[in-house]
């Protein structure tokens, strides 16, 4: 193992591993820890009491960001010709169905979100080895399959995001900027974590939220309290 460069062992000296931090604490810190040179992204891990492989636990959603990520996101619309002008008025990155189609065939997948129409569905079916590794195929749960293209793209620019619950039973999204402010962050977090609750399952017995973690980019993983997530 490399030795600690001199920021990493300020850093190191931060974060009490042995102390569960308020919100508020760790959108604050999150901030101290990160060294990196350029704007890191903010990442929460949240550990839910739930099985997974039990369909009625499998924890799934969407959630409109207050302060968005902070991420330029890349959209692909695979829209008719008929909808195509009002994709690109929401501000879709790219616009169009055969053509994209084939070069996703072929391996391209240089966008973050995909927005499509139901009618579409049929021909993105054969894509799934291709989309669903990278978590890029649409889901009407998501809101990424709708005739309200314009709309959906809209909110995913706007840093609407979708999670689900992995084989572990962990939720990881992406929450913000190391350049956010913290109460950005803490407001950005809360909104998840109150999403989540909503969506706790009847048959989840026991504690629901087991852990959350606030981390940046090559950072150190900072344990809140989940009861100061309201």
């Amino acid at each position: 193992m490399g030795k600690l460069t001199k920021n990493q062992k300020a850093v190191a000296t931060k974060v009490d591993v042995a102390k569960l931090y308020t919100l508020e604490e760790a959108s604050s810190l999150v901030k101290e820890i990160t060294t990196t040179k350029f704007d890191a992204s903010v990442d929460v891990a949240v550990k839910l009491g739930v099985d997974p492989k039990k369909a009625d636990q499998m924890v799934r959603g969407v959630v409109s960001l207050p302060h968005g990520t902070g991420k330029d996101v890349k959209v692909l619309a695979l829209v008719t010709p008929d909808k195509a002008k009002e994709a690109e008025e929401a501000g879709a990155d790219y616009v169009g169905l055969d053509d994209y189609l084939e070069k996703i065939k072929n391996g391209w997948t240089d966008v973050d979100v995909i927005v499509t129409m139901p009618a579409v569905m049929g021909k993105l079916g054969p894509l799934g080895r291709v989309l669903g590794p990278r978590g890029l195929m649409p889901n009407p749960k998501s809101g990424t399959v709708t005739m309200e293209v314009g709309k959906a793209v809209s909110e995913v620019k706007a840093g609407k995001i979708d999670f689900k619950v992995d084989k572990y039973g962990n939720i990881h999204a992406s929450v913000g900027k190391a350049s956010f402010e913290p109460n950005k962050i803490k407001e950005n977090v809360a909104e998840l974590v109150g999403t989540l609750n909503k969506l706790k399952p009847n048959s989840s017995k026991g504690a629901y939220l087991k852990g959350i973690s606030l981390s940046s980019t090559m950072s150190k993983g900072i344990a809140i309290d989940p009861k100061s997530v309201n």
